[in-house]
């Protein structure tokens, strides 16, 4: 018999919903507080999943989401990194 492998699930931030990991883009913050896109999603750090939309992230950049979730300032150019990566 073969085991079927799980799929890694993980909440969007803005969305709350659950998604498959790779339809979700990965920002970090690093313990020498850099916040960036992880494209790996493998990077040391507190980590928070947004949807891979135009509207989510600008609904993120509104209510400035990711700042609350990572517990730091965001830098405006990290929504158009964001934005570019869709």
């Amino acid at each position: 018999m073969v085991k079927k492998k799980k799929t890694p699930l993980r909440k969007c931030v803005v969305t709350k919903e659950m998604k498959d990991k790779k339809e979700l883009i990965r920002i970090v913050r690093n313990k020498e507080g850099e916040v960036f896109v992880d494209k790996t999603g493998k990077q040391n750090g507190r980590g928070a999943y947004i949807s891979k939309d135009k509207d989510v992230i600008e609904k993120a950049k509104n209510k400035d989401i990711l700042s609350q979730q990572l517990k730091t300032k965001i830098d405006p150019s990290l929504y158009d990194e964001l934005l570019e990566l869709v």
